[in-house]
């Protein structure tokens, strides 16, 4: 491996995919390093999922992550475009785990505090931190347009993480904390 650090960016600045100098604090590198603070969440989700088909659709959603990021580190007008990129199938796919995680799950009976077993606190940590990437994205798309497909994505899976911590805690036998008004 060569050596991971440059000294590039000692002085508040990186580049974007395609090379070009932005500063650290703008609004692309807070919407894509926000994706990867999820995506690092997730993973760290992974560590105590068991189940084999949720252990496949955390890692599909790691993967669609990263997508999402490349999106992200690369400007619309850059010369370079990224290999891949979020689709409407994206979205439908993730919409069809949605729904296969609702499955089974008790009518709704008032808002849920987060918590419950360990898998389930993650992953509400993933939903509070995929809502932060969407306002970060949603500030960039502001002044540059970000794909629709993109938007749509992050929005779903907040819903995803929400569903899948009810979920957890119910194979786990956790009961959930309602909210006392």
């Amino acid at each position: 491996m060569n050596k991971v650090y440059t000294r590039t960016g000692d002085a508040g600045m990186t580049s974007l995919v395609g090379g070009k100098r932005v500063e650290k604090s703008c609004a692309r590198l807070e919407s894509y390093g926000t994706i990867d603070e999820l995506n690092a969440q997730v993973g760290l989700l992974l560590t105590y999922v068991r189940e084999p088909a949720d252990r496949a659709c955390l890692i599909g959603i790691q993967n669609r992550l990263f997508v999402c990021g490349a999106q992200l580190a690369t400007e619309p007008d850059a010369p370079y475009k990224p290999l891949s990129a979020i689709t409407s199938d994206d979205v439908a796919a993730l919409e069809h785990s949605i729904d296969l995680a609702s499955e089974g799950l008790p009518r709704w009976r008032g808002f849920t505090l987060p918590g419950g077993c360990r898998e389930a606190a993650i992953a509400h940590v993933c939903r509070t931190v995929c809502r932060r990437a969407e306002r970060r994205i949603l500030a960039l798309d502001a002044t540059e347009k970000v794909s629709p497909q993109l938007l749509a994505y992050v929005n779903r899976l907040s819903d995803y993480f929400y569903v899948f911590a009810l979920r957890l805690n119910i194979l786990r036998g956790t009961e959930e904390i309602l909210w006392e008004k």
